[in-house]
């Protein structure tokens, strides 16, 4: 039987690094617990709201946040306040399939795109690993606001 799972990530700024991560991987920020939040409204915003109302304390807010695939697929997301930097390499990374099927130049073009992408939301590019027939199709590495590596496959 397999098991459902979340991936967390440790931040300085878990909200920012949450909303970098929803809009590289197009999730959504859920809903405070029994608040519906309306159509067009920011979620986060609602969850301003909820803490306030149950007496969380201003410093205190920012300690966690998460995201979630609209669709159900991929995992949560969920990102915790931590006092230390990161130091080294990742262990453990995200591949975000940018372009799955795809193949020699309209790969990397695709990837390209979506690197530029990216980079615009705040990652940083860290380096481009060419195709290397017959098993290696060929990647980019880049690194999100606070420098956790990840792959465009």
């Amino acid at each position: 039987m397999s098991r459902e799972f979340q991936v967390t990530f440790d931040a300085h700024d878990p909200r920012a690094l949450s909303c970098f991560w929803r809009d590289a991987l197009g999730y959504v920020h859920p809903a405070p617990p029994g608040v519906e939040v309306p159509e067009g409204a920011d979620p986060l915003d609602a969850w301003d709201e909820f803490l306030e109302r149950v007496g969380v304390p201003p410093e205190q807010r920012d300690s966690s946040s998460a995201v979630e695939d609209p669709d159900g697929r991929g995992p949560r997301l969920f990102f915790q306040k931590v006092p230390e930097d990161k130091i080294t390499k990742n262990r453990l990374h995200l591949d975000v399939r940018a372009a799955p099927g795809l193949r020699g130049d309209e790969r990397m073009a695709a990837l390209e795109t979506e690197a530029d992408r990216l980079v615009a939301l705040g990652a940083s590019r860290v380096h481009r690993v060419e195709p290397a027939p017959p098993l290696s199709a060929g990647h980019i590495i880049l690194a999100d606001p606070e420098g956790n590596e990840f792959c465009l496959d």
